[in-house]
């Protein structure tokens, strides 16, 4: 089987610190110094990626897979159609749920980071936000982790496992829109 490497050093090294930020962070709530601090590394993370969207590698760009509608809405038909096109990169849903995992941090950091201030520390809405985001943020994770399992399964191709060593296979179905 020929592979080739879609996702370089620099993605998957950001993809795996954020999971684990991100996961620490939700469990380490109440450890205020530890909380801050993961969550400004989270941040930290999520700039870094928007910065590489810009200049890293062909898959790592927005301009390789930003969800527009006109990349959208065919995936989207196609897959109502039944069918599965395989992507080499992100395809239009992972896309969106990309976009929304960033957006999701970055709120996240924003509100955590408010909180911290003189003109909001100890407002009540604020805290009730960031809480709010903190747990639509988990559940967008959840359909991420499912999303990738399911499209494992129907690619027969282990995508957790090429996030971790950044290779995908070669060779693709006709439908395919890489």
């Amino acid at each position: 089987m020929n592979r080739v490497k879609v996702w370089d050093p620099l993605v998957r090294i950001l993809h795996w610190s954020l999971a684990i930020a991100v996961l620490g962070n939700f469990l380490n709530e109440e450890g205020a110094i530890w909380h801050r601090w993961e969550g400004y590394t989270a941040l930290g993370i999520v700039c870094t990626r928007i910065i590489w969207g810009f200049i890293g590698s062909r898959h790592a760009r927005f301009s390789d897979w930003f969800p527009t509608p006109k990349r959208v809405i065919p995936y989207l038909q196609a897959m109502r159609r039944g069918q599965h096109p395989r992507f080499l990169g992100h395809n239009p849903a992972g896309a969106v749920m990309m976009l929304f995992l960033l957006i999701m941090t970055l709120a996240m950091g924003g509100t955590g980071y408010m909180m911290g201030t003189d003109a909001f520390f100890g407002e009540e809405w604020l805290e009730e936000l960031h809480g709010t985001l903190a747990y639509i943020l988990l559940g967008g994770v959840g359909l991420h982790i499912a999303a990738a399992l399911l499209e494992s399964w129907r690619h027969k191709e282990n995508l957790p496992a090429a996030m971790v060593h950044g290779y995908k296979r070669a060779e693709a179905p006709a439908e395919e829109n890489s």
